[in-house]
């Protein structure tokens, strides 16, 4: 179990900074300059990749570069998709899809903006839900790739038989 949570931690990390902030970066360069996909999803920040960025955090009081607070938060979630992966016959890749693009956009519009004192669900404004769940999508897939090669399953898939004709 340690080798999962180390795992899922790590690629979870890497995956904020390769995947998450990858598809910020495509939306922002791409998508905002067409009128169709900013009508869906609206206008796109830019990417977080300056560490000059600083994100206030109260209950300590030290300020954290935004991007690696997020690679933090996306070790954790990496945890939770690499367990599930390891306990789930599940497909990989659809799997971290969905944890991505429905548990940490939850999570995020509902505990962590109470925790903020921002109205829950975004205030009801679906453009930058899409956009949460796209890119903690991008994120939960990136996850379950990079986790790949680890071979975390802990099941045995039966072998396939040839089909008789």
């Amino acid at each position: 179990m340690a080798r999962v949570i180390a795992l899922g931690f790590l690629m979870g990390a890497l995956s904020i900074a390769i995947f998450h902030q990858g598809t910020l970066f495509l939306l922002f360069h791409h998508a905002n300059a067409i009128p169709e996909a900013t009508q869906v999803i609206g206008r796109v920040a830019a990417p977080g990749w300056d560490l000059s960025r600083m994100m206030p955090n109260p209950p300590f009081g030290l300020p954290v570069p935004l991007l690696l607070n997020q690679m933090f938060w996306g070790g954790v979630w990496g945890i939770v998709i690499a367990a599930v992966l390891h306990a789930t016959p599940a497909p990989d890749l659809l799997t971290g899809f969905l944890v991505g693009a429905v548990g940490c956009t939850l999570v995020a519009v509902t505990v962590v903006a109470g925790l903020k004192g921002l109205p829950p669900f975004a205030g009801g404004n679906v453009q930058t839900l899409l956009r949460a769940a796209l890119v903690n999508g991008a994120f939960g897939w990136g996850t379950a790739l990079m986790l790949r090669p680890a071979r975390l399953r802990s099941f045995r898939a039966a072998p396939l038989r040839p089909v008789r004709t």
